[in-house]
């Protein structure tokens, strides 16, 4: 590819990137509203149409890991692996 040829490809990738934003914000947005009018009505499901809205609260359990390798720092070592992946940045 030539330079005039990447430089269109990355202009065309932010602009599709900023569309996506504009997208994931409007979805957010819907999300949102609807999460609000089921708290108003103090509901957890909600039948729309075909549709079946849950917002429940849900509960769970994580490991600490940042506690645990101040506790045990030489098991956490042990037990901890190194990963090899690749990173794509475009900057201007």
């Amino acid at each position: 590819m030539s330079t005039i040829e990447i430089v269109s490809k990355i202009e065309a990738l932010k602009a599709w990137e900023a569309m996506q934003a504009e997208a994931a914000a409007e979805i957010e947005s819907i999300k949102d509203e609807i999460k609000r009018h089921m708290d108003g009505l103090g509901v957890e499901e909600l039948e729309a149409g075909t549709y079946i809205v849950r917002y429940a609260t849900v509960l769970s359990n994580r490991f600490d890991s940042t506690a645990f390798k101040k506790v045990m720092p030489d098991v956490y070592k042990a037990y901890t692996k190194q990963t090899t992946s690749r990173r794509f940045t475009v900057s201007a």
